[in-house]
């Protein structure tokens, strides 16, 4: 992770141009993005144990920071839409039976009193801040991003305070917000409907004045235009930010939320201006998406940590265990935080794999 306790990383060996944006789409090897930079050298560290499968059940859209007191903190969407909640571990596989506690409660009416998703927990200045999506109780589809925060050292203590909504430049339907740094700068990433767009949500990139107020314009970093982006509905969303050896890489997910959903991939240079769309380069290709071998379906809503070691990707994630849903795929409980090593390609571009198999058998 990096320091400012936001952006995963591993240590950036010397920079290179980036490529075109032709050179970035042709061939396999290079859909995600690429530089032609070869991997760093093996170093040996201490082996962590194998991962748990599913990490926590019931708990969508995840999000864990590792911070530096030593301990992981997760959080994510609950199936009831209702509250925001908090586990500590030292150990990622600890998440797994952490107790868990409700830091926030939906409100009985008006704002954020419904559709309570996606809540991420970052450390900024010194405060505790979480994002997340909400709608009024009594219109529940006008959802909006919205921040607390919390100056107390310990998040499980203290108060959150309600920072109010964060404004974007329209008053449409947004959600999933991301924050890191980058070169002293404080960005937000986010998923939101552009009026007049034939979408349902494209990703936004904007500067930040402070944890709770975008500063500047904001650019559209990628709309749905690929046939595995838009079955169902037209959606990009649930933004993550990686770094390594001289490019970002933002992960995203895409399409409707049943075994269809999957995730795709933009990339930058690092010494890019970020604010310049034309500098993001996309994936033609999904890179992360269900799987029959492993019965995994619907991959997506990832984020990025570190394990124990201080050095290795973890990619989390949740999925699914069956194909067929009854009903309207949001109403279904059963989308369980997943996490698995984040592999990479000789040519720099994250190796994201297939969504492994379950460790942990079913509770009867």
């Amino acid at each position: 992770m990096s320091r400012n306790d936001d952006l995963p990383h591993v240590p950036s060996r010397r920079l290179m141009p980036a490529p075109s944006r032709r050179l970035m789409l042709k061939g396999a090897a290079l859909a995600a993005g690429a530089l032609a930079i070869a991997p760093p050298p093996a170093t040996a560290s201490p082996k962590a144990a194998p991962f748990v499968n599913p990490l926590v059940r019931q708990r969508a859209d995840p999000y864990i920071h590792r911070h530096a007191d030593g301990h992981y903190y997760f959080t994510a969407t609950v199936p009831e839409y209702d509250r925001i909640v908090l586990r500590r571990s030292r150990t990622l596989n600890g998440l797994a039976t952490a107790a868990e506690s409700v830091i926030w409660t939906k409100h009985a009416t008006g704002v954020m009193g419904a559709h309570i998703w996606a809540p991420e927990i970052h450390r900024i200045g010194g405060k505790w801040y979480v994002y997340f999506a909400s709608a009024p109780a009594e219109s529940v589809w006008d959802i909006r991003i919205w921040v607390l925060e919390n100056a107390n050292p310990d998040p499980f203590q203290g108060t959150w305070v309600e920072k109010g909504q964060l404004k974007t430049a329209w008053e449409t339907f947004s959600l999933d917000a991301t924050t890191f740094t980058h070169r002293g700068t404080r960005y937000l990433a986010w998923a939101q409907h552009e009026p007049g767009m034939d979408n349902n949500t494209a990703l936004w990139l904007s500067r930040m004045a402070n944890p709770w107020t975008l500063t500047g314009p904001q650019i559209r970093l990628s709309t749905p235009e690929y046939d595995w982006e838009t079955v169902g509905y037209k959606v990009n969303e649930g933004p993550a930010v990686i770094a390594r050896q001289g490019r970002l890489f933002l992960s995203y997910s895409a399409s409707a939320t049943d075994w269809h959903y999957c995730m795709g991939l933009l990339s930058v240079d690092a010494n890019a201006d970020l604010m310049d769309p034309a500098n993001w380069s996309k994936s033609p290709t999904p890179v992360f998406t269900s799987n029959d071998t492993t019965r995994q379906y619907g991959p997506g809503h990832n984020c990025f940590t570190v394990a124990e070691d201080g050095r290795s990707d973890v990619l989390v994630y949740h999925a699914r265990q069956y194909k067929e849903i009854t009903g309207d795929p949001l109403n279904d409980p059963n989308r369980h935080t997943r996490i698995q090593r984040l592999g990479w390609h000789p040519d720099g571009t994250p190796d994201f794999g297939v969504p492994v198999a379950d460790t942990v058998k079913e509770s009867v």
